[in-house]
């Protein structure tokens, strides 16, 4: 309160003025050098608990400085860009913060033991509303890494204040207090202006950084593309030197390989040159040839009519060829109707001669047999003479080896066939009167069933006929 100057009463007037408070006169933000860094990084995602904040009153006073405390948890490390912000309770994002201080990194940023730390905010630049605001810190990357208690700016709790005062002085304060809230109803209109003009510059601001860094990241695109495109470049660049090199390399060639093609055409002209000389020689030389031609030709009509003949000589020739395979079919026919049959008198000759040994051996056993019957009458066959028999008496014939006869043949003729009569078959071992054994005639028609070939003695079945005939040709050939 100023003082006044004395009341022109004698007595002193005494006043009492309940709830007297004077309105406090509300500054501008001024607009600091250089804004603090922040992000669109939402509430949610921020960690509240690597920095306390220690001593933070329920309210502060209006029109005095505050000081806030502060201590870093023991794996946090503050940066240069960190800042402490005064924050109106219920901000969605770090663009939202009413005033800030830079921080003061610590002098052992090593140093683990916690130290606290304290940062002082003016009274110029601290809300003038009764809203609830608190601390928070924000990192260089925009992120909020801790956050006070609600607080607000009020004053204490109002009393009854006893003013004791000459009347003089309380119209000076009356009129004092007058300009004063005229003073400060155009401050608040004022303020009103301002911070309208602040919000749209918020506004603009939150868009200018929003548009900042979409440009920030489309330049890094573009950096990245840059630098890719030269990566490129240099590639091409390098690759277009090699490509040159080689062209060098190649025009150098090239001009050897000129040369070398003009040598070679000075070459090929004097060539063409005896090419030419040539050319007339042939001509000459055609000339020559066509002469001979016609002659050729003349020739070439009288050989014609020489093949007509021989053609002519090939045909008959022909025919009688055809006649001379006509017969020598036939004779093929009748060699092989010759070698069926040679093959027929060889199967009756084997069987004949089969026939002559069973008849030789039956011989034997007979033989055996009349001696046995000798042997049993008490002669002895060898000394007696051999009588051939000359005709048939009684309508059986007579052993030459017996001198009485044979007592049994009576009996054998009424009763039995003879012993000659009686055969055995040698495969089968079967006794058989016939004159061959059904096993013997299944034998001797299998054998006529099939073609003996009558050189290589080679078997072939009936039903291969023509395969026998071929075999039997290749013979022949």
């Amino acid at each position: 309160m100023r003082q006044g100057r004395p009341a022109p009463a004698p007595f002193p007037a005494l006043l009492l003025l309940r709830g007297c408070r004077l309105l406090p006169w509300t500054p501008i933000m001024e607009k600091t050098i250089e804004d603090p860094p922040t992000s669109a990084v939402l509430l949610d995602r921020c960690h509240f608990s690597q920095v306390i904040f220690n001593s933070v009153e329920k309210f502060y006073v209006p029109g005095g400085d505050i000081t806030c405390y502060y201590t870093f948890a023991e794996h946090f490390i503050p940066r240069r860009k960190d800042w402490i912000g005064i924050f109106r309770v219920g901000w969605k994002t770090t663009r939202e913060y009413y005033t800030f201080m830079w921080v003061a990194l610590p002098s052992d940023i090593n140093n683990k033991s916690a130290k606290q730390q304290e940062v002082q905010f003016k009274a110029y630049y601290l809300p003038k509303d009764d809203e609830y605001y608190q601390f928070c810190y924000v990192d260089q990357d925009g992120v909020v890494r801790g956050a006070s208690i609600p607080f607000q700016f009020r004053p204490e709790s109002e009393e009854d204040i006893l003013v004791v005062t000459t009347k003089g002085k309380v119209e000076e304060i009356e009129q004092h207090n007058e300009e004063l809230c005229k003073e400060n109803q155009e401050l608040k209109d004022s303020c009103a202006s301002l911070q309208k003009q602040n919000s749209s510059m918020q506004a603009e601001l939150q868009r200018k950084q929003e548009e900042l860094e979409t440009l920030q990241s489309i330049n890094k695109k573009l950096e990245q593309k840059v630098k890719e495109q030269k990566t490129c470049w240099e590639t091409e660049l390098l690759q277009l030197k090699e490509h040159n090199q080689k062209v060098s390399s190649e025009n150098e060639k090239m001009g050897i390989r000129v040369d070398q093609l003009q040598a070679q055409l000075s070459t090929q002209e004097k060539e063409m040159e005896k090419l030419v000389q040539g050319d007339q020689d042939k001509a000459e030389q055609l000339e020559h040839l066509k002469k001979e031609n016609d002659q050729l030709f003349f020739s070439l009509t009288e050989q014609r009519e020489q093949q007509k003949k021989l053609q002519q000589i090939v045909e008959d020739m022909k025919q009688k060829e055809t006649t001379a395979a006509k017969k020598q079919q036939e004779l093929m026919d009748e060699n092989f109707d010759l070698s069926r049959r040679l093959s027929e008198n060889k199967i009756i000759c084997d069987v004949l001669q089969r026939e002559k040994e069973r008849m030789e051996r039956e011989n034997d056993l007979l033989k055996k047999e009349n001696s046995r019957l000798l042997s049993y009458m008490g002669l002895d066959f060898d000394s007696l003479p051999c009588q051939v028999p000359t005709s048939d008496q009684g309508g059986a014939g007579q052993n030459p080896g017996l001198v009485y006869g044979n007592p049994y043949s009576g009996i054998q003729e009424s009763s039995a066939p003879s012993l000659l009569s009686i055969k055995k078959c040698f495969t089968c071992k079967s006794d058989f009167a016939d004159e061959i054994c059904d096993h013997t005639l299944e034998q001797q028609q299998m054998q006529t069933l099939c073609l003996n070939c009558p050189i290589c003695d080679k078997t072939f079945p009936a039903r291969e006929k023509q395969i026998f005939e071929d075999h039997v040709f290749c013979h022949s050939l």
